[in-house]
């Protein structure tokens, strides 16, 4: 969740952009990273490699003394590789040569501290090239793997929200192993029933086999989640731009989800890459794309996260509303919600452009999920705008249905992010018990957050990896795990 939006905090997962940036040092993957005093250096790491492509990141460490306010990575790639997406950083390319500057919410590196940004590159060959504000960045590549990051923030800003570079739901994310050779069974889904409680899960952290879903379901309370994010590769549906979900990645994950009595929504879209109703130009080819991911995997849900260009592009909106109704129509009982930035105040008018054009088209909605994060309201109580934010969307939501307020709190999900956000705004575990007691007093539809690895990491540090709020791991999961509806 934009994506956020959403994202959010800094992922690496092929197609999904958080929040973070790095560049490396003339990069020959030889030798230990240097960082000379007096100077402002960085240096390259690659976190995972799947043959096709790999992610990495840029650390930048601050030597001179003093704090540096700005600060902008410069690196190229070999003709085998391409970048892709990337976090952390806003990051411009031009003649095979990348431009990574700091993102507006951390323009600073204090004296002595680092600052990181993460990139997937798709294709081969680590960059070959780094300068560092003009200067070259006098360091090597290292080996050390790192935990990848993950976040989204919402990236349709109305004028009433300013404007960040920050990317979001979060997130997207990169994949850190090559997916299996012999494909497991596609998973038998369980008789439809609620899934109320889905916190969302950058995949592209999970690929490397250090944990799994029924792990984090266990450590944190739930049963269900919500997976981030399948966007497009050309106009075919993939798991961030690295795996091919015909190939069933993560179906043995799913299937343990499932046979602890729980289940999945696959989400598509997010904050970075291209949204399969953007990548494919007619309703039936983007219809087939859906059934692909919905038969891989027996899907009874999925969840479209529409945000950034695609919340506002009424050709998409509308391709991908046709598809829906067709999709749906193809597959009795199948529930879709859509995820959308809000504000205190409700949808934007994007949104509910998006909310009509559903309903229009004859998608039976199960849920209007509000991605409840980066007002860009620093300082107030974010846990009291989610709130707000609630309430503000129901009353859209009963308007456009002409329904009660009951009905229309039951179509309404909540997504904020934990932690601090990347407006530097805060929501913390306090404000998570008053987000839920809300919604268990008027019986929302669906309660969320962004993003699980975060709230395992329980840190301080990136907003990729960590909330920087005081709490335990899985805190934030225990807690919206007392959602019941």
């Amino acid at each position: 969740m934009q994506r956020s939006r959403l994202r959010l905090a800094v992922y690496a997962s092929a197609a999904f952009v958080a929040v973070a940036g790095g560049v490396g040092a003339a990069v020959a993957a030889t030798g230990p990273a240097t960082t000379a005093a007096g100077v402002l250096s960085a240096t390259f790491t690659k976190d995972s490699d799947w043959g096709s492509g790999y992610q990495g990141h840029y650390t930048i460490t601050n030597g001179t003394g003093t704090a540096v306010n700005g600060w902008q990575l410069a690196f190229g790639l070999p003709a085998s590789a391409k970048l892709g997406s990337f976090w952390d950083a806003a990051v411009t390319t031009s003649g095979g040569v990348s431009t990574a500057k700091n993102p507006a919410y951390a323009p600073t590196i204090a004296a002595g501290a680092t600052a990181q940004f993460g990139f997937v590159v798709n294709g081969s060959g680590a960059p070959t090239s780094c300068t560092i504000n003009g200067v070259s960045c006098g360091g090597g590549a290292t080996a050390v793997p790192t935990t990848a990051p993950t976040a989204k923030p919402p990236t349709t800003a109305p004028s009433t929200r300013p404007p960040t570079s920050a990317p979001t739901k979060p997130p997207t994310t990169a994949p850190t192993s090559r997916p299996p050779t012999t494909a497991p069974p596609a998973p038998t889904a369980p008789a439809a029933g609620a899934v109320r409680v889905a916190p969302y899960v950058d995949m592209g952290l999970l690929s490397n086999g250090s944990t799994t879903l029924a792990q984090l379901g266990r450590s944190g309370n739930v049963t269900s989640f919500s997976l981030a994010f399948v966007t497009s590769a050309g106009c075919k549906a993939s798991w961030f731009n690295a795996f091919d979900p015909r190939a069933r990645q993560f179906a043995d994950q799913i299937a343990e989800v499932r046979a602890a009595g729980g289940d999945v929504k696959v989400s598509f879209g997010g904050a970075t890459g291209v949204e399969l109703a953007q990548a494919c130009t007619s309703v039936a080819a983007l219809q087939a794309e859906y059934q692909a991911v919905v038969s891989a995997y027996g899907l009874k849900y999925i969840d479209l996260d529409i945000e950034g260009a695609a919340v506002a592009d009424p050709t998409t909106i509308a391709r991908r509303s046709t598809a829906l109704a067709a999709l749906q129509k193809a597959n009795p009982g199948l529930k879709i919600s859509l995820t959308l930035p809000v504000l205190p105040e409700g949808l934007t008018a994007d949104g509910l452009g998006v909310v009509r054009s559903a309903k229009n088209a004859g998608v039976d909605l199960d849920l209007v999920n509000i991605m409840a994060m980066d007002y860009g309201r620093a300082g107030q109580d974010y846990g009291d705008l989610a709130i707000q934010a609630v309430r503000s969307t129901k009353d859209q939501i009963k308007s456009i249905y002409g329904t009660s307020d009951a009905a229309a709190f039951r179509m309404v999900g909540v997504t904020p992010m934990i932690g601090v956000n990347d407006d530097n705004g805060v929501f913390g575990t306090a404000d998570a018990r008053d987000l839920v007691a809300f919604a268990n007093a008027n019986h929302l539809g669906f309660v969320s957050y962004w993003e699980t690895n975060r709230d395992r990491n329980a840190c301080t540090g990136a907003l990729f990896q960590c909330t920087n709020v005081p709490q335990a791991p899985f805190e934030f999961s225990k807690i919206f795990a007392g959602f019941t509806g």
